[in-house]
C-alpha cells in the first residue's frame, strides 16, 4: 500500500494488532486529557513495542508545554510529534530543535482561507495534517467525526505533503481519494464503535475499503 495510513487514538492491543495487520504506516497515540482517546504514556510505550519495525509511532499533543513533551518523548520514544493545537511556527521550530524529531502540524479546515495559514509553516513543519474544524461547543480539536469540503485541497501545490483527516470511514474513503490525492490519510472516530473505543472489525473494513479505492484508481480503463 503506497498511501500512508495512520490509525490514531489507539489504546488497546486488539486495535493495535488490527491496525498493524491491516498495513498501517503510522499509529497514533493521543495525549490530551479531554479526549476519550487519551492514553497514559506508560500504556502507549507498551503498545508501541508491537509497531517497532512495522509502523511509525506518532505522539499527538495539543498545546503541550516542554515538561509534558519531555515526559512523552522519554517514555514513549515516538518517531513523530503531531502538534494539534494552536502552536506557532516558532513553537514548531523549537519542538523540532529540542527533540530532533519530525513534526506534523495539524490545521482545522472549513473554508479556503483556512489554508492560507500553512504558508508560515512551510519549511518548518515536516508534514501537515488537514482536519475539519470542530463543531461548535466541542472541546476536541480532532476526532469529532466531521469532514470538510475536500475540494478545497485540490488547488494545493503538489509539493505540500499532507495527511487528510476528518470524518473518514470505510464508506467515504473512496470518494475522498477520488477528490484529492493526499500522500497519507488519518482516521480515528471512523473506526470506533463508541467514542474512544476502536473496533478491530471496523479497522479491517477500512483497510479493505482503502485497498479497493486504490485498486480502482489504478485499474486500466
Amino acid at each position: 500500500m503506497t498511501l500512508d495510513v495512520k490509525i490514531c487514538g489507539l489504546k488497546t492491543e486488539d486495535a493495535m494488532a488490527a491496525a498493524l495487520d491491516g498495513g498501517a504506516s503510522h499509529i497514533g497515540f493521543i495525549f490530551f486529557e479531554k479526549s476519550p482517546r487519551h492514553v497514559e504514556a506508560d500504556t502507549a510505550a507498551s503498545l508501541r513495542k508491537a509497531a517497532l519495525g512495522r509502523a511509525q509511532a506518532v505522539a499527538v499533543t495539543v498545546n503541550a508545554d516542554d515538561a509534558g513533551l519531555d515526559a512523552i518523548v522519554k517514555t514513549v520514544r515516538p518517531d513523530i510529534l503531531q502538534l494539534h493545537g494552536g502552536e506557532s511556527p516558532e513553537r514548531v521550530a523549537g519542538v523540532k530543535a529540542r527533540y530532533g524529531l519530525p513534526v506534523m502540524k495539524a490545521f482545522a479546515i472549513r473554508e479556503a482561507a483556512d489554508l492560507e495559514r500553512i504558508a508560515a509553516y512551510r519549511g518548518v513543519a515536516d508534514r501537515f495534517l488537514f482536519d475539519a474544524k470542530p463543531p461548535r461547543g466541542s472541546e476536541l480539536p480532532g476526532g469529532n467525526g466531521v469532514s470538510f469540503d475536500w475540494q478545497l485541497l485540490a488547488g494545493l501545490d503538489d509539493t505540500v505533503d499532507y495527511m487528510l483527516s476528518g470524518g473518514l470511514n470505510a464508506a467515504n474513503i473512496g470518494a475522498a481519494l477520488k477528490a484529492v490525492s493526499p500522500r497519507g490519510i488519518d482516521i480515528s472516530s471512523g473506526v470506533e464503535s463508541a467514542p474512544g473505543e476502536k473496533d478491530p472489525e471496523l479497522i479491517r473494513a477500512f483497510f479493505a475499503a482503502v485497498r479497493l479505492a486504490l485498486e480502482t484508481d489504478t485499474a486500466p480503463a
